[in-house]
């Protein structure tokens, strides 16, 4: 018996990538693993790296506002480099306390994240390995509740263990879409 789903131009092109999909999916779980075990350098490591992320982006907004015209636009734009550059610098001259309001961030964007992959999983659904993406929607799901249920305590080495259990369920999520679409 054929499904009809299995044959639409979607499914080809993840057929396609199944290949890219599979060491996607094992780049992410080594990754996964790695800020398992080193949960409060891999907090601090995010923590920085947007830290850090904020100062240039914020001095290039800064600087680039220069060259808009109008008070309006010109004044917006200024506003938005300085705050960007000073939140910058409050994280990485401060990384646990920017590590408080980045763990409520990744909150959300797991939130978000947990509803993309279950509605993908249903999108895969006639091919072998859905539930793959289906539980690593759950976990992006599960993770979101375990922010907001101890948040702001488990700041320190939240985001190291939760980035890895994220990395480890995409990645795992991955991986099993690509060898069921192989098979």
């Amino acid at each position: 018996m054929t499904d009809t789903h299995s044959d639409t131009p979607f499914h080809g092109r993840v057929r396609g990538a199944s290949g890219r999909l599979f060491w996607l999916g094992l780049a992410m779980t080594l990754l996964g693993i790695a800020a398992v075990v080193f949960p409060m350098a891999s907090t601090l490591v995010a923590a920085l790296l947007v830290g850090w992320v904020l100062v240039f982006g914020g001095a290039l907004s800064f600087i680039g506002a220069f060259s808009i015209h109008g008070t309006g636009p010109f004044f917006g734009a200024l506003l938005t480099g300085l705050l960007s550059l000073a939140a910058g610098l409050f994280i990485v001259f401060s990384p646990l306390a920017g590590a408080v309001g980045l763990t409520l961030l990744l909150g959300f964007l797991f939130m978000f994240q947990g509803a993309y992959e279950i509605f993908l999983a249903f999108e895969l659904r006639p091919l072998p390995g859905w539930w793959g993406m289906l539980l690593s929607g759950l976990a992006s799901a599960v993770l979101a509740i375990i922010i907001a249920a101890g948040w702001p305590a488990i700041s320190t080495i939240a985001l190291g263990i939760l980035l890895g259990v994220n990395f480890l369920s995409t990645g795992f999520g991955y991986m099993l879409v690509s060898r069921a679409l192989k098979s």
